[in-house]
């Protein structure tokens, strides 16, 4: 694969409907046992599991002009909230003080042939709950079209794997003013359509790697991921050839998502 400057526009078929199926697993463990002793949390199911779509909710995906590989643009949030109401109706997609700080639903052009085009994509939502809220690190995911048939061939959208992947907030005493906030883990909490067998053998004519692309997206989210960061030996051995101070900062938990 190599990667091309020219651009493309990216179309749909506006006739057409996508069969979304949504999973959320059984939360498996949270630092301080909400999971359990919050029957919202303990409960937590998807709201629809399978749900017909039109095609317009995917075309919110799409860039109003051509795009190049490697190129960002926004994804409007009529689309996004359609497809995040099938895992939980109650959502935010801006999300507030409380929850965390990432906000914005961006994609990128990873990849494309002369008839797929991979679209890769990063969302930040929360869920408003009954005395709470619940906050996934981040949605991540592809969208495939078929741009000869203007249909989806393959669509995935996931909060990624991780020991923490969600960071909760519980208003345990209802006339308290704050919430007790608390940190966990989802093994599956996904919306998906189609199987990726069917996109697993194309062949791009312009392309980058998929982690060039999530590291693209990130750098939408966070100025932390602007930052040329090098490993602790190699920052010591650094600061010894330019005679400079090294200024160490102790954090306890990640600086590119929402999971703590």
């Amino acid at each position: 694969m190599k990667t091309l400057p020219n651009k493309i526009a990216l179309n749909l078929d506006s006739n057409t409907e996508v069969s979304v199926k949504a999973f959320i697993a059984p939360i498996e463990h949270t630092l301080s046992n909400f999971h359990v002793e919050w029957d919202t949390l303990a409960n937590l199911r998807v709201a629809e599991p399978e749900k017909r779509h039109p095609i317009s909710v995917f075309q919110s995906f799409l860039p109003k002009e051509s795009v190049s590989v490697g190129e960002c643009w926004q994804i409007k949030e009529s689309g996004m909230l359609a497809l995040l109401r099938q895992l939980h109706t109650a959502l935010n997609l801006n999300m507030d003080d409380d929850s965390g700080d990432a906000s914005g639903l961006w994609a990128c052009l990873r990849a494309h042939n002369d008839r797929f085009a991979d679209i890769a994509f990063r969302v930040h939502a929360e869920f408003k709950l009954e005395d709470g809220w619940l906050a996934p690190s981040q949605f991540a995911g592809n969208l495939i079209i078929d741009q000869l048939e203007g249909r989806i061939a393959f669509f995935e959208m996931s909060v990624p794997a991780g020991t923490v992947n969600l960071d909760i907030g519980w208003k345990e005493d209802k006339e308290a003013s704050y919430s007790i906030t608390d940190a966990g883990f989802c093994s599956q909490m996904e919306l998906r359509s189609g199987t990726q067998d069917v996109v697993q053998d194309i062949e791009f004519i312009a392309a980058i790697t998929q982690e060039e692309a999530k590291r693209a997206l990130a750098e939408r989210f966070y100025k932390s991921e602007q930052i040329n960061w090098v490993p602790p030996d190699q920052a010591l051995a650094l600061a010894a050839a330019e005679v400079k101070l090294i200024h160490a900062i102790s954090i306890d938990g990640p600086l590119l998502d929402e999971s703590c």
